[in-house]
């Protein structure tokens, strides 16, 4: 199973908000990018480096305010969208694997259902759970299986940002590991004890930056 960081979901309560503290944080400005007619959200991308992107994303007012489905990243949660109102905020990191259903059938926790999605001639198989959770508050990834061809990434911009640590803090932090381990994913991320939470480190034109 080869499994490696995708991309990372940078959670805003608009675009334009995103983009404007990125600007203070990293010195670049996010090129928009795409909208998800199957969830109601639109996105910011650019490269983070090792074939991986950063994605600032927020509900497309545009969109119909009900897609049908509860909104991925628990953007539907009013206790994310209050916490989107103050900052853009980390709420998950993405891995790449060239074996989804295997990775489904080894999770000791339930990591959603495989959704596909389609634009243009590139299609993906993503885990979504229905609910709109993120198993274990985000601290587990999401995963992501490409359809044939290059990375998204690789017609996305060039920065100079780059992904450096995902970190994650658990009061049980070998519970957490030992779940990770099991998901082949425990080499992509750092763990530590405390107050549960996701923090992404990027370096950046302005330096090391952090996100959390």
């Amino acid at each position: 199973m080869n499994n490696k960081i995708d991309h990372v979901a940078i959670g805003a309560d608009n675009l334009d908000q995103g983009i404007a503290e990125m600007q203070t944080l990293l010195g670049v400005t996010v090129p928009r990018g795409s909208k998800h007619d199957a969830m109601s959200t639109h996105n910011c991308v650019m490269q983070s480096g090792n074939e991986s992107f950063f994605e600032l994303i927020a509900i497309d007012p545009d969109a119909p305010a009900d897609p049908g489905r509860i909104r991925w990243f628990t953007l539907d949660d009013p206790a994310t969208q209050a916490r989107l109102l103050t900052r853009p905020r980390p709420l998950c990191w993405v891995v790449g694997t060239d074996d989804l259903d295997g990775v489904i059938a080894a999770s000791p926790v339930d990591l959603g259902e495989i959704v596909l999605f389609t634009r243009g001639d590139r299609s993906w198989r993503l885990t979504v759970p229905k609910d709109g959770h993120l198993p274990m508050g985000g601290l587990l990834p999401a995963f992501i299986e490409w359809s044939p061809g290059p990375h998204p990434s690789v017609a996305q911009q060039d920065l100079g940002v780059r992904l450096e640590k995902v970190q994650l803090s658990h009061p049980d932090p070998d519970t957490l590991n030992a779940i990770l381990k099991t998901l082949q994913v425990d080499h992509l991320a750092q763990v530590s004890a405390g107050e549960m939470g996701l923090s992404l480190a990027f370096s950046a034109p302005t330096g090391i930056a952090h996100i959390k």
